[in-house]
């Protein structure tokens, strides 16, 4: 019950996390509601995918960092 509940978790993180890098293609200040969602899933995401963007520099203005952070997530699925 415990590992389903932890795996449900994940998915539902890494699905926040791909809203996000989404919503980060949309310029701020077009949309009022986009911001106000837009700032509350950063607050959610930044701090795990800010562990990879210290090791991971954008490359060629494309930020890959969410990417690795759902595989890390991906990872620690399959071993629960």
């Amino acid at each position: 019950m415990i590992r389903y509940t932890l795996w449900r978790l994940i998915s539902a993180y890494e699905t926040i996390i791909v809203i996000d890098a989404i919503l980060s293609w949309v310029p701020r200040g077009q949309y009022g509601f986009v911001d106000s969602i837009r700032s509350a899933l950063d607050a959610i995401v930044n701090p795990f995918v800010d562990l990879f963007r210290r090791f991971i520099p954008p490359m060629g203005g494309l930020d890959i960092s969410p990417m690795v952070a759902i595989l890390a997530l991906s990872l620690l699925q399959r071993l629960l």
